[in-house]
C-alpha cells in the first residue's frame, strides 16, 4: 500500500568586526554594529553595593508635541543635549600566543611550507596579538556619572576612557555591568555636576516622529543627523551573537561607525533610544538604522545597578508566532498573539495552568502582538510578581494568574521562540497524507545525531522532498513528529497509520525541533 508518509530505518555572536589599529575604521557587511573597532570578550564585575536608588534620572514621559509645524532650527535642543553625549574609547592589551603558526604549538605545525618558512629554530616561539583600539559613543544619564552605551562598544576591553564634550576632558570609566542579550552596557565615571540627558518614553514613539542621532561617526568629532522614525518594534536580520531582546526603533537619521552607544533623541531633546546598528552593504549609512528603545535600556540599567546583573522574569514556555494557517487551525479570527508550543515542567506557566496549544493574547493587561513581543514583556517584569494572562484555548477565552520567577542562570529566556531550520530532502511515496515525507523510529544513533532528549518520543523525519507541501511548511529532516491533528504518535508506525486517512487534508503537526516543540500546518489541499 502506498502511503504519503513512509517509514525508513536509520543506521545512524556577535557580528565580528575586522581588527583595527586606529580609531578610524570602516565596517562592511549586511548588518553592522555602529561602532568603529573591535575588542575581544571578557567578563566584567558589577559595581559593588550599587542600588537602583543611586540612579537619579531625569525622566520626562509626556507625549511629543505633534500638532506644531516643523521648527526652523534645532540648535537650542542640540546645545542642551550635546554636553550629555560622550566619546567612548576602548583598548585591549597585546596578548601572548604560544607557538608560531609553523611551530609545534601552531595551527600549521605539520605543514612543510610553514616549517620551511619559519625555520626549525622559529618553531614554538610566542606570538603577540597587536594592540586593538575601538571607538563608540555614550550618553550621560545621571549627574554623578552613570553612562549608557552598547555592549559591543566595550566588550572585551582592557581599558575604557570617556571624553566629555565640548571640552574633551577624559576620564577612566568603570564597567558597572553589561548585557549582551539587549546590547546595553553601563559605565561609571567619578565626576559630579555633569549634564544628564532627559529620558523620554519610547513606548510613546510613533512612526513619522522627527528624531536626531548624535555621536562620533568615523572619529570625525561630535555630529548630529536628523530623520524620522521609520518603524517601531523592529527585529533585524543577521543579529549579533548573544542578542535575544530585539525591539528596535528604526530611523533614517544617519548612523555610521562610531555612533554606537550614542543617543537617539526626539524633537524635544529627550532620549528615546541608544543607537546600535545599521543595515548596509557598503559599511556606511543607507538610511536604515536601529536604536535600542530607552525603556528597555533603562530597565536593563536599573537591574544592573541594583543587582549587579540583569534580573529577568521567567514564564517557562516555548512560543511561536501565529501564522494565518495556525490561526485557522486554532480557531482565531486573526494571526496575532503567541502560540504556546511547549510548557516547561515545574515552571510558573505550568503551575498557572498554561497548556501546549494555548494562544496568549494579553500579558499584564497589554495586548500580545507576537512571540517576540511577549518575550520582551516577560523579560522586563521583576520576578515574584503576579501577572494576569489572557489566552485562547480551543477557541474559547480563558484568564489565568501567574507568578513569574527569575530566569534560571545559563538558560534560555523565560520564553523561547521557535523557528524554521534548514535541511535537505529526498524522494518518498506520493499518495496519502504528508506526501514526500519519510519517517523512521528514533534509535540511539539518531538521538545522538540530532541531540534528541530521551523523553522525546515520536516519529523522526528522515527525508522531505523539497517540492512538497510539507517542505514549504518548514518540515525538515531531524524533526520529530509528536502529534498529528492533536493525536499523539509514539513511533513511525503510528505516524504512518495516522497519515493514511489524511490525503487532501489540512494537517496540524506538533514537532520537536532543536530543543523545543512547535506547531506546523501542512495544507495538503494546496498540493500541486
Amino acid at each position: 500500500m502506498k502511503l504519503g508518509i513512509a517509514r525508513k530505518g536509520i543506521d545512524m555572536v556577535l557580528y565580528r568586526k575586522p581588527t583595527v589599529r586606529t580609531r578610524l575604521a570602516l565596517l562592511a557587511g549586511v548588518l553592522l554594529l555602529a561602532s568603529a573597532g573591535i575588542v575581544t570578550t571578557q567578563n566584567a564585575s558589577a559595581r559593588e553595593g550599587a542600588k537602583a536608588k543611586d540612579l537619579k534620572l531625569r525622566v520626562d514621559e509626556q507625549a511629543v508635541k505633534r500638532d506644531v509645524n516643523l521648527r526652523a532650527s534645532f540648535s537650542p535642543i542640540i546645545k542642551d543635549v550635546t554636553p550629555s553625549v560622550v566619546n567612548v574609547f576602548t583598548s585591549t592589551k597585546p596578548k601572548r600566543i604560544e607557538g608560531m603558526p609553523g611551530g609545534p604549538g601552531g595551527p600549521f605545525g605539520n605543514n612543510p611550507f610553514f616549517r620551511e618558512f619559519f625555520g626549525e629554530q622559529g618553531q614554538g616561539r610566542p606570538m603577540m596579538t597587536p594592540r586593538q583600539e575601538g571607538l563608540g559613543s555614550g550618553v550621560i544619564v545621571t549627574e554623578d556619572g552613570y553612562i549608557l552605551t552598547n555592549n559591543h562598544v566595550i566588550e572585551g576591553a582592557d581599558a575604557i576612557k570617556v571624553a566629555l564634550n565640548p571640552e574633551g576632558k577624559e576620564y577612566d570609566a568603570k564597567l558597572v555591568g553589561r548585557d549582551p542579550k539587549s546590547d546595553i552596557a553601563v559605565l561609571k565615571i567619578e565626576a559630579d555636576g555633569l549634564s544628564a540627558i532627559r529620558l523620554g518614553n519610547s513606548d510613546g514613539v510613533e512612526v513619522g516622529d522627527v528624531v536626531l542621532a548624535i555621536g562620533n561617526p568615523f572619529g570625525v568629532g561630535q555630529s548630529v543627523t536628523m530623520g524620522i522614525v521609520g518603524a517601531i518594534s523592529r527585529a533585524v536580520f543577521g543579529r549579533p551573537s548573544g542578542l535575544e531582546y530585539e525591539d528596535f526603533i528604526q530611523t533614517d537619521a544617519a548612523i555610521n561607525p562610531g555612533n554606537s552607544g550614542g543617543p537617539l533623541i526626539d524633537s524635544q531633546g529627550r532620549l528615546i533610544g541608544i543607537n546600535t546598528a545599521i543595515l548596509s552593504r557598503s559599511g556606511g549609512n543607507n538610511g536604515i538604522g536601529f536604536a535600542v528603545p530607552v525603556n528597555l535600556a533603562k530597565s536593563v540599567m536599573e537591574s544592573i545597578v541594583e543587582h549587579g546583573r540583569v534580573v529577568r522574569g521567567f514564564l517557562g514556555v516555548n512560543i511561536q508566532d501565529v501564522t494565518p494557517g495556525l490561526a485557522k487551525e486554532f480557531g482565531l479570527k486573526e494571526p496575532s498573539g503567541a502560540l504556546v508550543a511547549e510548557v516547561t515542567a515545574r515552571s510558573p506557566a505550568e503551575k498557572a495552568g498554561v497548556k501546549s496549544g494555548d494562544v496568549i493574547t494579553q500579558f499584564d493587561g497589554h495586548e500580545v502582538r507576537d512571540s517576540r513581543h511577549l518575550k520582551l514583556m516577560v523579560g522586563q517584569v521583576a520576578p515574584d510578581k503576579q501577572i494576569a494572562l489572557a489566552l485562547l484555548r480551543d477557541g474559547k477565552s480563558k484568564n489565568l494568574e501567574v507568578v513569574l520567577k527569575e530566569t534560571p542562570e545559563n538558560s534560555n529566556p523565560g520564553v523561547r521562540r521557535g523557528g524554521p531550520r534548514g535541511g535537505g530532502g529526498s524522494p518518498a511515496p506520493d499518495s496519502g497524507g504528508l506526501q514526500g515525507v519519510v519517517v523512521g523510529d528514533i534509535n540511539p544513533q539518531a538521538r545522538q545525531q540530532y541531540d534528541i532528549p530521551r523523553d522525546v518520543q515520536g516519529a523522526l523525519v528522515t527525508e522531505v522532498e523539497e517540492d512538497s507541501v510539507a517542505w514549504s511548511a518548514s518540515l525538515r529532516p531531524g524533526d520529530v513528529v509528536r502529534e498529528i491533528n492533536r493525536k499523539p504518535v509514539r513511533d513511525a508506525e503510528e505516524a504512518i497509520e495516522a497519515a493514511q486517512e489524511l490525503e487532501n487534508a489540512r494537517i496540524l503537526l506538533k514537532v520537536w525541533r532543536g530543543g523545543g516543540n512547535r506547531f506546523v500546518v501542512v495544507d495538503e489541499t494546496k498540493r500541486k
